[in-house]
């Protein structure tokens, strides 16, 4: 069965690559082109990837060699930033060409398709920050992110100079980031490295995971206080990938304390009163982008956080 392209749609042609050899084709284009495996899936079912010049089904196994022809979906107009007021985000300080934060519990940190709630550069822009033009229109001055369930310390552009060199900054590692994290049970050893790829999760839409041939990842992490049930942790991240930390402690049966989307207790949680992962962004260290000075910037646990320390040391 062959398959006509869709009009106006972004063509692509190449071989699987050897590294997808023997993969269902809706993961292979999900690997390929940076999909969630449901955009992908529904992608293959359109008739828009075309292995050797036929239509397959999701389940079809790609070989390394085989031809794949895929139209990639035109992209959705990028969600506009709306200047609004976000309750608990406090400017820690700014001046001409950096602003730091600490970010509270809820918030993205820029606006992105499907979410409706409240964002860093909204916030900004809704106290009047001026923020780089630099980047995609809805990540204006955003050189990291944290997830939308981690509080703590992010430091967003406000020149381009400062976007500059603080992308590459965090690009050639120059940027100390620490988070503190609260996992179950007691690393072994207290003290050590993961140095584990990462990558989309095969079968799961908005997770990652360990998965061979994902990209190099390694986490750094120390105990500072142990519990029956659970450890603190001070976490140094050497690079910067996407859940980065949920997803080494989980895949080490590890999982952050109040984690459910990576396999944390939910009785534990509950215990603790949490409804999200105990993960706090809880400083940052870098060389100043106009002065070059090393400044450090570090915030305290938000109420939730400390609830729950408190409860699991009585």
């Amino acid at each position: 069965m062959t398959a006509a392209f869709a009009a106006g749609g972004d063509h692509r042609s190449l071989p699987v690559p050897d590294g997808l050899d023997g993969m269902r084709l809706d993961q292979a284009v999900s690997r390929l082109f940076g999909l969630s495996r449901t955009a992908a899936a529904a992608l293959v079912d359109a008739g828009d990837a075309l292995v050797d010049g036929a239509a397959r089904a999701n389940s079809h196994k790609v070989r390394a060699g085989s031809w794949l022809e895929v139209t990639l979906p035109a992209p959705a107009a990028p969600p506009t930033v709306v200047p609004q007021a976000v309750p608990g985000l406090t400017v820690v300080y700014a001046d001409d060409d950096i602003v730091v934060v600490d970010k509270p519990v809820g918030v993205a940190a820029h606006p992105s398709p499907g979410w409706t709630g409240p964002t860093v550069i909204g916030g900004l822009a809704g106290i009047g920050h001026r923020i780089s033009t630099s980047g995609a229109a809805e990540r204006q001055g955003v050189v990291h992110r944290l997830d939308v369930g981690t509080t703590g310390i992010m430091v967003v552009a406000k020149s381009e100079q400062a976007y500059t060199a603080l992308k590459r900054a965090f690009k050639y590692r120059e940027v100390e980031k620490r988070y503190h994290a609260v996992v179950q049970g007691h690393p072994d050893p207290l003290r050590g490295t993961i140095d584990a790829p990462i990558d989309r999760h095969p079968h799961h839409d908005y997770r990652w995971a360990v998965v061979s041939g994902g990209k190099p990842s390694i986490t750094h992490y120390d105990t500072l206080e142990a519990f029956p049930s659970a450890s603190l942790l001070d976490v140094r991240l050497e690079t910067g990938r996407t859940h980065q930390i949920r997803v080494h402690f989980s895949s080490m049966r590890h999982p952050c304390v109040g984690d459910l989307t990576y396999g944390a207790d939910p009785t534990l949680s509950a215990r603790l009163k949490l409804s999200r992962q105990w993960l706090h962004a809880r400083s940052l260290s870098f060389a100043h982008p106009r002065t070059g000075d090393e400044v450090t910037f570090v915030s305290d646990y938000p109420d939730d956080l400390a609830r729950a320390l408190e409860i699991l040391r009585d």
